[in-house]
């Protein structure tokens, strides 16, 4: 079974096979995707996925109404969580992103909506050989820019195409490899 040339750890090769690429349309699992995709900067994607269930627990499950409540003194004890990226500006980010996703849930309906708006509410399906896939994109550069504007943090083009990557929103698995086909 040929896969695409990323995965190289047990966790790496589950996520690929089961996650990455899949079309995501519930707004939590979304809201995990973008925090997880913003914890990520600077770091390996290995590195979060081993502190995935972590940041389950740390953040309410990715529940966005929980998280936008969280007070400074929630904050300063995810500082002290091992279990998580301790980043100052990465906890905060998640706490403000909440708070301006649940503003994007208000305004279209569902944060689902909007997102997929970016790629015309379908997948885009690319045929990457492997050396053709770019850090960014026009729709993430767009996305990215849109998500600034709303008040979002940590959501830099390179990031937003790993969310959109993550998320189904567009199909990067190798022409070669086994998901392409079967994420059609």
């Amino acid at each position: 079974m040929k896969r695409c040339g990323w995965p190289s750890t047990e966790l790496d090769i589950a996520y690929h096979d089961k996650e990455w690429g899949v079309p995501v349309h519930d707004d939590r699992v979304l809201f995990e995707f973008l925090t997880l995709e913003g914890a990520q900067a600077g770091l390996s994607w290995s590195t979060i996925l081993r502190k995935r269930e972590n940041y389950r627990r740390a953040f309410a499950g990715f529940d966005p109404k929980k998280v936008a409540r969280f007070t400074p003194e929630k904050k300063k004890r995810l500082m002290q969580d091992e279990g998580i990226v301790r980043n100052r500006l990465k906890i905060d980010s998640t706490v403000s992103n909440a708070r301006a996703f649940l503003a994007v849930q208000k305004e279209f309906g569902s944060f689902d909506r909007y997102v997929w708006a970016f790629v015309g509410g379908k997948p885009r399906r690319n045929a990457r050989k492997g050396r053709d896939i770019p850090a960014r994109t026009v729709e993430s550069d767009a996305l990215s820019k849109d998500l600034q504007k709303r008040g979002f943090r940590f959501v830099g083009s390179t990031i937003c195409y790993a969310f959109m990557q993550a998320v189904g929103l567009v199909n990067d698995h190798l022409a070669t490899c086994y998901r392409y086909r079967e994420l059609k």
